[in-house]
Parts: structure tokens; sequence; C-alpha cells
């Protein structure tokens, strides 16, 4: 019965990595890319480090494992959401069927400042809907 569970919940694992695999390839921005990736392959890689938990039954690998998946989860949406936001700032366009573009006039190139309101110097603003595909 043990192993039944350790093989389903390491499928599991392996079954949101390979999401995350396939979404690198079939997310159209990068924005996107970063998202499915982050969620996906860290839920995965949580999940296959559970079933080694599982499978040793050992204080050690338990410990290991546990400091490996909070690790994971505390520093995959941060690095993700730092990458984004450099790309943001760096000009990566975003995909055209994009609804929302949530900091539009709020980023100034020049001077490097993210404003929580428009700002409504022009010059300076990054503007994503004129940009040069990237």
């Amino acid at each position: 019965m043990i192993d039944i569970i350790i093989a389903a919940i390491a499928t599991l694992g392996a079954m949101f990595v390979l999401l995350a695999a396939i979404g690198i390839v079939r997310m159209p921005d990068t924005y996107l890319r970063i998202s499915v990736t982050t969620k996906a392959a860290t839920l995965g890689v949580g999940l296959v480090l559970l079933s080694t938990t599982v499978y040793f039954s050992n204080a050690d690998v338990t410990s290991q494992a546990f400091v490996i998946i909070l690790f994971l989860f505390l520093t995959a949406p941060v690095s993700a959401h730092l990458i984004g936001r450099a790309s943001y700032f760096i000009g990566v366009k975003l995909w055209d069927k994009s609804v929302v573009d949530e900091l539009r006039g709020k980023y100034q190139k020049n001077t490097h400042v993210l404003k929580s309101v428009v700002d409504d110097t022009p010059e300076d603003n990054v503007d994503h809907s004129k940009m040069k595909d990237k």
C-alpha cells in the first residue's frame, strides 16, 4: 500500500514538472513562462521530495527534504518576481493579447523610479505598446 502512495505522489510531481516544461514552450511571452514554471515546477519538485520522505521514512531524510521544500517555496516566487520585474523594466514586450498592464506609466526609464500612481511625464515613461519585439 505504501508503494502505491509513493508512486502516486512521485508521478503527480513528475507530471507537474512536465507541465512546467511544456509551459516554457507553449506560453507566448516571458511573463507567462515565468508564472507557469514557478508554480508548476515548484509544486512538482515539492511532491517528488515529499515522495522521498515517504519512501525513506527516516528522520534525517525527512528533515532535509522539508528544508529543501521550504527553501524552494520561499525563494522561487521571489526570484520569479524579480526576473519578471527586471524584464519589464528593460523593455521586454508583453503578449499582444494581454488585457492589463498595471505598470504602464508608473516606471520612469531615465530615473529608474517606480511610482504607485501614473506619472504624466511621457518622455520618461516606458510604454510597452510602442516597443519593438525583443
